[in-house]
């Protein structure tokens, strides 16, 4: 094979010889991503998530939350109020009871936001 039969590799604009394969996040939803990580790194949170997402309709009342947790309801309601901040549940208030439901797709936003962090194949041998 001659040097005129070997593919050439693109020269990236700013003259490094590789380029991003694609555009890498903003800052804004690496915020919001964050925010996300940070409010799904409490087991509690996880959990609670879990609990609402597996309820009939995707919701559930403050009041079925704090007995599967074991914690008190002022501490199981901080927790859901952080979920809520993070796009993950939504709040609606009936009479003296808050009900949470999942935020449709928010948990798929998650997943799809870190399978664009990882490359789709690792490299091979060195």
């Amino acid at each position: 094979m001659t040097t005129t039969d070997l593919p050439l590799t693109p020269v990236a604009a700013d003259g490094g010889c590789c380029g991003p394969a694609a555009p890498p996040m903003d800052v804004a939803a690496a915020r919001d991503l964050a925010r996300t990580f940070k409010a799904l790194a409490d087991p509690t949170r996880v959990q609670l998530l879990s609990i609402v997402t597996s309820h009939e309709g995707h919701e559930a009342c403050v009041c079925d939350l704090t007995e599967p947790v074991g914690l008190a309801q002022p501490t199981v309601s901080h927790h859901l109020k952080i979920l809520v901040e993070a796009g993950l549940l939504e709040r609606e208030q009936r009479g003296r009871w808050a009900y949470y439901r999942a935020v449709p797709g928010a948990v798929d936003g998650v997943v799809g936001s870190l399978s664009s962090l990882t490359p789709v194949t690792a490299p091979t041998g060195a």
